[in-house]
């Protein structure tokens, strides 16, 4: 099969890339404990800058909002100055890059905040099963319910992680509402039962997003701002009595806001897993075709796409690019394996996150496999 789709150019917003491979954000847990990115960062990015777009790992937006051992920021300079390195080095390969931006909310454990605080989240409804915190895998915790007047200071810790992204030379950001982490939260009504202006009906909601893109929006340009969404996923417990209502009206408001692209998780994907696809009957159709029909903006799809499978959906009009994920931590640089029809390289799941150097930059490229 020839692949003439996936290699055109293609822009999203002010984003203009080479080709329609979007490197999907993956987190690797290999930041300092100051999150800050380790040298191999710059290398690791660098690698996979054939790409026409880099999704970063989730880069969260203040010291509350991690959830994860080892993952980075960029609330500080010397996680800005950090960032920076990566920019460059990206840029210098020919790519583009965006920083997602991340707050888990509630998927937090209380070893992980700031003196050891209960994490946040809309509502006081924890996740059950368990996590990883600092001491390993624990049971999850019941969040605090954030205070009304607490939300806006959450919004402008992404506002001030957007400027960062873009001070550090990045070319844009992604806001990660997707995967039942603390946006998400906000929309479902099963982790959302609020009684104020962010609580029970579909727009109010909604309205905590609707915030977070619009000042985003206002410092660094809607065009430079991405959305990334999973309506079909059930990840974290999470549940919505009308998910096609909700969803949609997320659609008709990232629409209005006019950001660069709308990332949306296929059905049958939940978090990193695969799953089957009519595990909900209520969620299971709504992926890129079901977006296409009422999203007329750029769309991006990630979920379980090899390169036949996205050409497909490029040539039905489903979408405008296709995020590869899993693939590309074998495949630095995906593309050129794709157009030499070679085939890919095994993933090593253990080395997925942690650790050093080891699965992390050391697979090589396909001309390095055929020069021996």
């Amino acid at each position: 099969m020839a692949f003439s789709s996936l290699f055109e150019p293609v822009e999203l917003g002010a984003l203009r890339l080479r080709n329609r491979f979007v490197m999907a954000p993956m987190t690797r847990s290999r930041a300092r404990q100051d999150g800050t990115l380790p040298e191999s960062a710059s290398t690791y990015y660098a690698q996979r800058a054939t790409a026409g777009l880099i999704v970063s790992e989730g880069v969260c937006v203040s010291p509350f909002a991690v959830g994860n051992p080892k993952v980075p920021g960029i609330w500080t300079a010397d996680q800005t100055a950090s960032w920076a390195k990566v920019a460059e080095v990206v840029h210098a390969a020919g790519g583009t890059i965006v920083a997602q931006l991340w707050h888990t909310g509630r998927a937090s454990h209380p070893s992980l905040q700031p003196g050891g605080l209960p994490q946040v989240a809309p509502s006081a409804i924890g996740i059950d099963g368990s996590t990883y915190a600092r001491g390993g895998r624990v049971p999850h915790v019941r969040p605090r319910a954030l205070e009304t007047l607490e939300i806006p200071v959450i919004v402008a810790q992404y506002r001030r992680a957007a400027l960062n992204a873009i001070a550090a030379g990045l070319d844009g950001v992604e806001i990660h509402a997707a995967n039942g982490y603390l946006i998400d939260q906000f929309l479902q009504d099963n982790a959302n039962t609020r009684t104020d202006s962010y609580g029970g009906g579909i727009e109010n909601r909604v309205r905590f997003l609707s915030e977070v893109v619009a000042e985003v929006s206002a410092e660094i340009g809607a065009d430079r701002v991405g959305v990334r969404i999973s309506p079909a996923s059930t990840f974290q417990d999470m549940a919505d009595s009308d998910p096609a209502a909700l969803f949609g009206h997320v659609l008709d408001v990232l629409n209005e806001a006019g950001v660069a692209y709308l990332h949306i998780v296929e059905p049958g994907i939940d978090g990193s897993q695969s799953v089957a696809s009519d595990q909900d009957r209520s969620r299971h159709a709504l992926g890129s075709a079901w977006a296409r029909r009422r999203y007329p903006g750029k769309i991006v799809a990630a979920g379980g796409y090899h390169a036949a499978s996205a050409e497909l959906a490029l040539a039905n009009g489903h979408v405008d690019a296709v995020a590869f994920g899993r693939p590309y931590i074998a495949n630095p640089d995906l593309p050129d394996r794709v157009a030499a029809g070679a085939p890919l390289t095994e993933s090593d799941r253990a080395t997925y996150y942690g650790g050093g150097d080891a699965g992390y930059i050391d697979y090589p490229t396909h001309a390095e496999v055929v020069s021996g």
